[in-house]
């Protein structure tokens, strides 16, 4: 496996990455027809619906419980991400993105989803020239989506690099968090997801954290991180 420096200009010349090569398998999947009764199937929905409100419920009644918390160093993880200049996959760990820097990082549920392509991430690239005057050196958007997701959404939104877009495909850094959600009895079947944040590390150290309630979108905005810089 060859090592090569990665760059995207906000990264430190400094951090390692790695490239892959992957393959493409083909995916394939069936579908069954049921062998029941339009009765059967109503009361099958009903019992389903049921189990749903009750997860949903205690859920709902669940505090949000982070491992992170403000004065905590951050914990080390991989993001990956497809680099702009060669195609290819190339990794950064989350202390050479934020050792000797302030650096904002904030996490979405999901590409493509609506409040995260219509107001957080194009709210941070929108102020992103205001938050680096104000000291910001670094502002990456972490999701759980593979690079290739995260390429296509960028594309889609037709976004410059002033915003890193970083996959944490395998939920490293979500996990040592502390803030995966799981929305796999959601309709949508998303899976295990980010909450949505923001925050800002000062040399890997956590200054403020603004975490959402599931992906609620109230205190994580890029407004608000301007504030926290003063």
């Amino acid at each position: 496996m060859a090592t090569t420096t990665a760059s995207i200009s906000a990264l430190s010349p400094a951090a390692a990455t790695k490239r892959f090569v992957l393959s493409s398998p083909s995916l394939s999947f069936s579908s069954h027809r049921l062998a029941t009764t339009p009765g059967t199937l109503r009361l099958r929905a009903a019992g389903a619906s049921r189990a749903i409100t009750r997860r949903q419920a205690s859920a709902s009644a669940s505090p949000i419980v982070a491992t992170i918390a403000v004065g905590d160093k951050l914990p080390d993880a991989t993001l990956s991400y497809l680099d702009p200049s060669d195609g290819e996959i190339k990794t950064v760990t989350v202390s050479d993105l934020t050792a000797g820097k302030k650096a904002i990082l904030f996490a979405v549920p999901g590409a493509f989803t609506p409040t995260c392509s219509q107001k957080h991430l194009p709210g941070f690239v929108e102020k992103a020239g205001e938050l680096k005057a104000k000291g910001a050196d670094v502002i990456a958007c972490v999701s759980v989506n593979d690079v290739f997701v995260m390429k296509a959404w960028k594309e889609a939104l037709g976004l410059g690099e002033d915003v890193l877009l970083l996959s944490d495909g395998n939920l490293e850094l979500t996990r040592a968090l502390g803030v995966e959600m799981d929305l796999s009895d959601k309709p949508v079947g998303l899976g295990v997801r980010s909450r949505r944040y923001a925050l800002l590390a000062e040399d890997g150290v956590v200054k403020v954290l603004n975490l959402e309630e599931g992906g609620a979108f109230t205190t994580s905005s890029a407004e608000e991180m301007l504030k926290a810089l003063g």
